[in-house]
């Protein structure tokens, strides 16, 4: 499983590439946007996880770029605002999960297998 995380905090972000990593997840991390873009232009993916609120461009208008270069690319989204009962509704109708910070390691590598099941 090939992962790019997208996450404007620098500490949460380069933990959770190294958490995963130890459970033979190859996961790439960026802090911005922009970043992200390109990596994705130059990497297949199987899976984008993106914080929802990031400086200059939100984690959704983000998900709406990738998929333009990388179709078959899945998302999951990760919050530090609001609850996991704000985001389920929208989970349900779009295929696409909400974690709300402080993301529990076990619960993501559980979604990201589910999510690329599908």
């Amino acid at each position: 499983m090939k992962v790019l995380l997208v996450d404007d905090e620098d500490e949460l972000v380069s933990a959770l590439a190294e958490r995963l990593s130890y459970r033979g997840i190859d996961a790439t991390w960026v802090n911005n946007c922009l970043d992200a873009q390109a990596l994705a232009e130059l990497n297949d993916y199987d899976l984008a996880v993106l914080d929802v609120k990031m400086p200059k461009m939100s984690g959704l208008e983000l998900k709406r770029r990738l998929q333009e270069k990388r179709p078959a690319m899945k998302f999951i989204f990760v919050t530090g605002h609001g609850s996991e009962d704000d985001f389920k509704e929208a989970s349900a109708e779009e295929g696409t999960y909400y974690l709300v910070k402080p993301i529990n390691i076990e619960v993501l590598v559980a979604r990201m297998k589910e999510v690329l099941a599908k």
